[in-house]
């Protein structure tokens, strides 16, 4: 009798084991089999986002953004504000010459200069070498040399303005994704090198939503998920393939590389994840370390500057024999101790490009959640055929920057993109125009200037009027014989630098004293102008859970 009921119990246990393995993919909607729905395979596990090549993991988290130190420059900009990050991943330095490179060298050779349609590409992505020169220094030397030598490679690039740093960052991002494709066997193995031209390239959303388009439609590129190679003892065997292309729902696309936040790389540097108990702090940063000095207090070593920085005047590293920091202009990135979130350098060595627009306040009661500004919604744009319209060598848009300098908006492969409309606007609470950049600040019923009881139908010249920030509009034109036309602001009335084109940069460089090494400082450079102290790291957003491990108390 005892035999029989441990038989039953056997067969009861072992019948539950078999119906708990063959629903594993089973709907909790519908009951069905998730994985053969129209003989497609869909990604039912809870795959954790990995980090992208560079990237480090932030948790997110609250902090008060903004002046934690004397506003001795008087600048009223930086007014404490309680914020919340939600947690992302962040270049663990910044962006270096040899990044940069590998860049520059990919674009001249898809793109080639020598041909008409493609000769703005490469010119307009180079930095600027020019940042390094100075009517009363010598220093041809970083001019010639600085992005090229070996000995500066792994410095942090700069002569980069906010806009090619946007661009580079979407490069990075087709290029991880098409690697990790490339490695998923959804494209063919060597075409990123091999196969890639102007009319044959990768782009990540055009592959998302027109996968058939990616490659120029090669169909012996772009794959069908083509067969997977499992591997068992008694060797390998091939899967046959699922007949699909990669999706967001299969888990392995990454979002894009983009410059980080305002709120994000601030927090970042602050790095208060090392001085907390429970749910708050047990003191404030002035800088991206603990302690109010520049200097190293541990034993091995003390007195070792902790960061890149001017000590004062004449003085960018110290005695010779013994230098302060180490450096006389930018470093080599990883020369300085990491903060607590493992980022180096988010103190010193260059400033830093943001995404934000600049403006001298940070609107916490109109969002205090991932605080950004500078939103320009967008959408794909659709062909009279009904289908999405990809950019051609044709139809590549260039802008003319208000200095002359000619940058590519789009590139062949990549979705042709326009404004969001009454479509997407009407009767929305949370958004109702695609350029959110002058919300609450900038608008018409901000400015002096607004006629409350007007009728609204204002000329050009009166809406110029009643702009915001009265800021010199420069312009750039082109003659009938195609020469570049450049008319510089000379009006004796404009009264700020401030506009809808100029982007904050953050943390201190080798050129500036330990006052900006806060990371609570703000300032704005024109979006489309360099220097030789401004350089950019990328950011990623984080899908999915807040943390990356379970969390204990800590004492």
């Amino acid at each position: 009798m005892a035999l029989q009921l441990m038989l039953s119990m056997t067969l009861v246990i072992g019948m539950a084991s078999c119906s708990k393995k063959s629903s594993s993919s089973a709907s909790r909607a519908t009951g069905w089999d998730v994985n053969s729905i129209n003989g497609t395979a869909q990604n039912v596990s809870n795959k954790k986002q990995q980090a992208g090549p560079g990237l480090v993991f932030v948790e997110g988290g609250t902090f008060t953004m903004g002046k934690v130190q004397d506003d001795v420059m008087h600048d009223w900009n930086n007014t404490p504000t309680q914020q919340h990050v939600q947690s992302f991943y962040m270049d663990e330095t910044e962006v270096t010459n040899m990044m940069y490179l590998e860049y520059l060298e990919w674009l001249k050779k898809v793109f080639p200069p020598t041909e008409e349609n493609y000769k703005h590409i490469y010119g307009g992505a180079s930095p600027d070498t020019l940042v390094w020169r100075n009517r009363l220094g010598y220093n041809e030397t970083m001019t010639n040399n600085y992005l090229r030598h070996p000995a500066y490679a792994n410095y942090p690039v700069v002569g980069v303005n906010w806009i090619q740093a946007v661009e580079f960052s979407k490069w990075r991002t087709n290029r991880v994704n098409e690697a990790i494709l490339e490695k998923n066997r959804y494209l063919k193995k060597g075409a990123k090198t091999n196969d890639v031209s102007a009319e044959s390239n990768f782009n990540t959303e055009t592959y998302l939503i027109a996968p058939t388009s990616t490659f120029g439609g090669n169909e012996e590129i772009v794959l069908k998920d083509g067969k997977k190679v499992k591997r068992t003892k008694k060797g390998e065997t091939a899967e046959e393939p699922k007949n699909v292309y990669a999706q967001r729902s299969s888990g392995i696309i990454l979002p894009e590389y983009r410059l980080p936040t305002e709120a994000e790389w601030e927090y970042a540097a602050g790095a208060n994840v090392g001085q907390r108990e429970y749910n708050i702090y047990k003191g404030k940063k002035k800088y991206p370390w603990s302690g109010d000095y520049t200097r190293s207090g541990k034993r091995g070593t003390r007195g070792d500057q902790l960061a890149n920085f001017k000590q004062g005047n004449g003085d960018y590293g110290g005695i010779a024999g013994w230098s302060d920091d180490g450096a006389d202009i930018t470093n080599e990135v990883k020369k300085y101790p990491a903060n607590d979130f493992g980022l180096y350098d988010m103190a010193g060595n260059v400033a830093e490009w943001v995404a934000d627009v600049y403006r001298p306040l940070i609107d916490n009661e109109a969002n205090d959640f991932n605080y950004f500004r500078g939103n320009l919604y967008a959408k794909n744009k659709i062909g009279k055929d009904g289908k999405v319209e990809i950019v051609t060598k044709e139809t590549i848009k260039y802008d003319t920057l208000s200095n002359g300098k000619i940058v590519a908006r789009n590139f062949p492969g990549d979705l042709a993109q326009v404004p969001v409309d009454e479509q997407e606007t009407y009767l929305r609470q949370n958004f109702s125009t695609s350029d959110n950049i002058n919300y609450r600040d900038g608008d018409k019923q901000s400015t002096k200037y607004y006629d409350f009881g007007g009728s609204g139908d204002e000329t050009a010249a009166e809406k110029r009027k009643q702009a915001m920030y009265n800021s010199p509009k420069h312009n750039v034109t082109t003659d009938s014989l195609g020469n570049m036309v450049r008319k510089y602001d000379k009006s004796s009335k404009r009264t700020t630098l401030v506009n809808d084109n100029v982007r904050v940069y953050k943390g201190g460089s080798w050129r500036d004293r330990a006052y900006w090494l806060d990371p609570a400082q703000r300032r704005y450079f024109p979006q489309d102008m360099a220097t030789d102290y401004i350089g950019f790291r990328c950011a990623m957003s984080r899908v999915g859970q807040k943390s990356e491990k379970r969390k204990s108390p800590r004492n």
